[in-house]
């Protein structure tokens, strides 16, 4: 990579999970595992159908584009992008291209890579329907028309990224917009998320703000995953800059590639097709309609606490660590979880303590996200108050998460069975400290000449009790009792 810049530029395919309906047609938006039980007559491209464009996925792209300060429309097109393909058995697609403005343009995102602020410049961003998904074969191929007709935001952004951990960086804030703001589940395993990916390369002496001098854009289509980015990005650039110093990146047509997962390659699929290749024209069945002020103004009040603004919040409000905040608000289901914690009255450190540091590290180990979890938001509150009252030690506690996980019972049922009732009786547990007092004067004597054997003490009352006696109140017990003799 020495003596070169890397320009990468992305397109990132989200589809709206909370709409009731698909953008066009009236099929239920929602993922279904078995291909083709989830179509209606115009997702299939049937003659005499006509779409109905659904409000709320309008109304979700506009929102989109709002957080990312894109300017937004003053009247609303659709247009078909011509192209024959098995997907799109209507052999076009309904989406925003050549007007001046589709949902949103010429915004910006900025996000935090290496503890340091970066800007990306969006191009811009668009709705449209999704298409079919393929699967292929060694002799034939399937295909699935349940996502045919599904909304689709598609983000795009200017060639401002400069690595492939920077792209994935800006992947994983945006899956965080999306998911914080209502607007997508953008879970990849259900195939909600896909990016096209744009590279090219140039001598690091040139002015990369002069497209002039950038170098061949090649295009990655159809990623899957932040990981495939991640690795498409890395080969990609090692394939440029090899061409580079064999002296053929000069003969390089600008191209469109995909991605191998088998091979961790890319692999040549046709030279790049040009937007006139595809033959815009406006969608005469959906007529452009006003966007009023009223309207915009409403989305934008809806926008609600986003990532960023939580993570300020924990530090700035409840005095969290940026690591702790961080941690909490990568995931917004861990992150709202959290925040169910605080609404029942629980201290927001100790309520951070338990997330980082017990329960993620649960999840972590037995690949489970949260909302699989046993584990309620009022059953750690429950389990946190009774180590505040003193009625478990904090120990206990994490034995008795442990087998509330375990067993599935609430934490009170838990520490019943257990048994672990934390002893804080006075009388209790000094009527045993004088027990063990009184069986070990010698000791009592060596603590006096500077010996520790304060800790044997402390653990003999533990043993007597089966660990359950209150242990700042056993210590100083222990200190009175001594002072008397």
């Amino acid at each position: 990579m020495d003596g070169y810049k890397v320009l990468i530029g992305l397109e990132m395919h989200c589809e709206i999970s909370e709409t009731n309906s698909k953008v066009f047609s009236s099929a239920e938006n929602s993922y279904k595992e078995v291909p083709n039980s989830n179509i209606r007559p115009l997702d299939m491209g049937f003659p005499g159908t006509l779409p109905r464009v659904n409000k709320k996925a309008v109304e979700m792209a506009l929102k989109a584009s709002m957080i990312l300060n894109c300017k937004q429309p003053e009247y609303m097109y659709f247009e078909r992008k011509n192209y024959y393909y098995p997907d799109m058995p209507k052999n076009y697609q309904i989406t925003q291209e050549t007007k001046p403005i589709p949902v949103g343009i010429y915004g910006s995102l900025t996000f935090d890579y290496k503890d340091e602020p970066r800007t990306v410049r969006i191009n811009n961003i668009h709705l449209e329907e999704d298409a079919a998904s393929q699967d292929h074969y060694a002799n034939f191929s399937t295909i699935d028309y349940n996502r045919a007709g599904v909304p689709l935001l598609e983000l795009v952004t200017e060639p401002d990224l400069r690595s492939a951990d920077e792209a994935v960086a800006f992947l994983e804030t945006m899956r965080s917009i999306y998911q914080y703001a209502g607007i997508s589940e953008a879970d990849s395993r259900k195939g909600q998320i896909r990016c096209d990916v744009n590279v090219s390369i140039m001598d690091e002496n040139l002015d990369d703000t002069d497209p002039k001098n950038w170098g061949t854009k090649v295009e990655i289509k159809n990623v899957n995953s932040f990981g495939g980015v991640r690795d498409a990005i890395n080969y990609e650039i090692e394939r440029q800059v090899e061409l580079k110093e064999t002296g053929k990146y000069d003969e390089m047509e600008q191209q469109t590639r995909r991605w191998d997962e088998d091979t961790f390659t890319t692999k040549f699929m046709r030279s790049k097709v040009d937007a006139i290749d595809y033959r815009y024209f406006v969608e005469p069945n959906i007529p452009k309609y006003k966007i009023s002020k009223e309207w915009l103004e409403k989305i934008r009040e809806s926008i609600p606490e986003l990532a960023n603004e939580r993570k300020e919040k924990y530090m700035n409000e409840f005095g969290l660590s940026e690591y702790d905040s961080k941690v909490i608000v990568k995931d917004k289901s861990i992150s709202d979880f959290y925040e169910d914690t605080l609404k029942l009255g629980a201290d927001p450190k100790s309520s951070a303590n338990w997330l980082t540091s017990v329960i993620l590290g649960y999840l972590n180990k037995n690949e489970i996200e949260i909302k699989d979890l046993f584990l309620t938001p009022k059953m750690l509150v429950d389990l946190m108050d009774m180590v505040k009252e003193g009625k478990i030690s904090s120990k206990q506690s994490k034995e008795v998460l442990n087998k509330v996980l375990e067993d599935k019972k609430e934490p009170k049922e838990i520490v019943k069975k257990l048994g672990v009732t934390q002893i804080s009786d006075d009388k209790t547990i000094r009527d045993i400290v004088v027990k063990v007092l009184d069986e070990h004067p010698d000791l009592i004597e060596d603590h006096r000449k500077g010996k520790n054997t304060f800790d044997f003490f402390v653990g003999q009352v533990m043993k007597a009790t089966r660990g359950q006696a209150n242990p700042s109140l056993t210590a100083d017990i222990i200190r009175e009792e001594i002072d008397k003799r």
